[in-house]
């Protein structure tokens, strides 16, 4: 508020008045050539838009199936599907198991006692997955209920 009590506008009215008064024969011209261009900026800034258009989706068709496929061809298509995706399965397990094994022999040697906490893990995750069957089971047991009327 110290600011706002050094603030007088008679004192900048003053050194207006002062400043168009030794601007010299040219103030009237330099007065509306500033006014003018004052006011064109900011007419052109009104008229613009500050909205960004809306890119258009890019829409992709996928045609990997042949529409005169037969069933038997769509029956060895998932069964292959199925055996690739269960290698991958297999494949992930026993590089987790191997890694589960390597952490298990680090914590052996760092003194620690790997069984105990393996078994804290396994009930951690026998009770979220518990946990996450009862939340299922609630979101589903209302759609069950028969409806009154």
């Amino acid at each position: 508020m110290n600011f706002l009590r050094n603030v007088n506008p008679a004192g900048a009215i003053a050194d207006f008045r002062t400043v168009f008064r030794e601007a010299g024969s040219n103030r009237w011209r330099i007065g509306l050539a500033s006014a003018a261009v004052t006011i064109g900026i900011f007419s052109i800034m009104a008229q613009e838009s500050w909205k960004k258009p809306r890119a258009r989706p890019e829409i992709i068709y996928i045609s990997s199936w042949r529409a005169d496929r037969t069933d038997a061809e769509t029956q060895a298509f998932i069964t292959e599907n199925q055996r690739r995706k269960d290698e991958e399965a297999k494949l992930i397990a026993e590089q987790q198991k191997i890694g589960q094994d390597v952490w298990k022999t680090l914590g052996k040697v760092s003194g620690m006692d790997v069984d105990k906490i393996a078994a804290e893990a396994a009930a951690e995750r026998a009770k979220a997955e518990a946990e996450a069957k009862a939340k299922a089971e609630a979101l589903v047991e209302p759609a069950k209920a028969p409806v009154e009327r």
